[in-house]
């Protein structure tokens, strides 16, 4: 779950707290403000108080508690009352009691009746995400029919339509879906994506327009599919293919690169080889090749003006050198550039040809992502770095970059030396650091091996003596149990 659905979750509940009296009063009786999860949770977090707390039925300032509660002719009659709310009416749709059920179902027809656009707007993310229960297809059907455009035929037992012929157009069905596709609720653009496909409403330099500039992976994904296939069934087009290569997704950009071929323009592949992408850098060297070249010349002639090379074509040439190409990325790292220095040792890493003593001095560099990645190529060889030289780096006078990436290779070294940096770090003033190491020990314990530290060590006690605020008592007393040290009769918080 994403942090904003956990936190329209949490709004949620809290909503249907202060509604039932069961969170401290405050002014008003705020509702949810729209979000489809949060109005889903509010209606759980409402039967569930009723439920446990034993509320009584009456209590409650909000009709929407009533519309939540766990009786169904509490729910039921709250259907029946003014101007119940349309959030809720449509989640009573897919209610597991069959007179809440169809009474919803015909408020909710009442509403697309008199304003199916603005129904529509408001309540498709919720029934998209009802859909999913086991009463949630009406609805689903309901709004599918009317988004794409269909009449729905008048059945009183269904519909209960207050017309004389029983039909719901929404009108302009095209633009509606166009503003569907430019909601803030992901579901619901992928599911106005979807529809408008199947509707065929839109060109092929519009498909790939709107997967150039969406920002939802899906979504792009799904306009980028459609823009190929068409392109697949009437040809390349110059203007499509350009408008997919400029995309901000590198997945469309991908996409765009690899139609290059058919449109007699693989030549241009060469000039993709330093995007900032992965996906991107391979699938253009993949047509380099499909072409009969070599991509590794153009990599390497990138590297040829050093005041030119970027980060991307350091990147970009270590994915297809060889060995042999190590001292030329060597010389890059005295590039003035650090995002250049970093991606030489990053490349460095690729041709597996890193040299610790070559690296380990990087860690002092003014650049945090040269130091990180010096930090991740030596991290295989931590166990023979020099202990001393490290904990020096770990000092609270050197800078925070430095610090963490050294601490990073003591901790891999393992040992006492790697205990001590982190207990120490638990009480250091950087909150990152902080956190950093309380992970890091915390990764000490497992009930089926000890610690990689010393046997009967007293310093290894004392030091997790100083963990409490890591592990608990019964943790602290089986690490202690597992390295063969006394039990501790008491412990020092740090």
């Amino acid at each position: 779950m994403s942090a904003g659905s956990q936190g329209e979750r949490r709004a949620g509940r809290a909503c249907a707290q202060r509604l039932t009296g069961t969170a401290p009063d405050e002014t008003g009786f705020p509702l949810p403000e729209g979000a489809a999860a949060e109005w889903i949770d509010f209606d759980h977090e409402v039967r569930r108080i009723h439920r446990w707390s034993y509320v009584p039925p009456g209590s409650g300032a909000a009709q929407a508690v009533r519309l939540c509660h766990p009786d169904g002719r509490v729910r039921e009659a709250a259907l029946r009352e003014p101007e119940p709310v349309p959030e809720l009416v449509a989640i009573r749709c897919a209610d597991w009691v069959p007179a809440v059920q169809k009474r919803a179902r015909r408020l909710l027809v009442a509403a697309l009746a008199g304003d199916p656009a603005g129904t529509l707007r408001r309540l498709t993310p919720i029934v998209l995400r009802l859909g999913r229960r086991e009463q949630g297809a009406w609805a689903m059907e309901l709004f599918r029919a009317v988004l794409r455009g269909e009449p729905v035929a008048a059945d009183t037992s269904w519909w209960d339509l207050r017309s004389s012929r029983g039909i719901l157009l929404l009108g302009d069905t095209a633009e509606f879906l166009g503003e569907l596709r430019g909601s803030a609720d992901l579901p619901t653009r992928r599911y106005a994506a979807r529809l408008t496909l199947d509707a065929g409403l839109l060109g092929l330099r519009e498909l790939a327009r709107l997967a150039a500039g969406e920002h939802d992976p899906a979504a792009a994904r799904l306009w980028t599919d459609a823009a190929l296939a068409a392109m697949a069934a009437d040809g390349p087009d110059d203007g499509a293919i350009d408008t997919l290569i400029g995309a901000r997704t590198p997945m469309v950009r991908s996409a765009g690169i690899t139609t290059l071929r058919r449109a007699g323009r693989a030549a241009e592949a060469a000039d993709h080889l330093a995007d900032r992408s992965g996906i991107v850098r391979a699938c253009a060297r993949w047509l380099v090749r499909q072409d009969g070249g070599d991509p590794y010349p153009s990599c390497r002639e990138r590297l040829a003006d050093p005041v030119r090379v970027t980060p991307y074509a350091v990147t970009g040439f270590a994915e297809c050198a060889r060995r042999e190409d190590a001292p030329l990325l060597r010389t890059l790292l005295e590039h003035p550039a650090g995002p250049v220095r970093a991606a030489a040792v990053a490349g460095l890493r690729l041709l597996d040809t890193a040299d610790d003593e070559l690296l380990l001095p990087l860690l002092d560099d003014p650049s945090p992502a040269v130091a990180r990645e010096a930090a991740r190529s030596l991290g295989p060889s931590a166990g023979q770095l020099p202990a001393d030289w490290l904990l020096a780096r770990v000092a609270p006078e050197q800078p925070l970059h430095t610090r963490r990436a050294a601490y990073r290779l003591l901790f891999a070294r393992g040992g006492i030396n790697g205990l001590r940096a982190s207990v120490d770090l638990l009480s250091d003033e950087d909150a990152g650091l902080r956190r950093l190491a309380g992970q890091r020990l915390g990764s000490l314990w497992s009930p089926y091996r000890p610690p990689a530290l010393p046997i009967r060590d007293p310093e290894v006690g004392a030091l997790l003596d100083r963990c409490t605020g890591v592990f608990s008592d019964h943790v602290l007393q089986r690490m202690r149990s597992q390295l063969g040290l006394p039990r501790a009769t008491t412990t020092e918080g740090y």
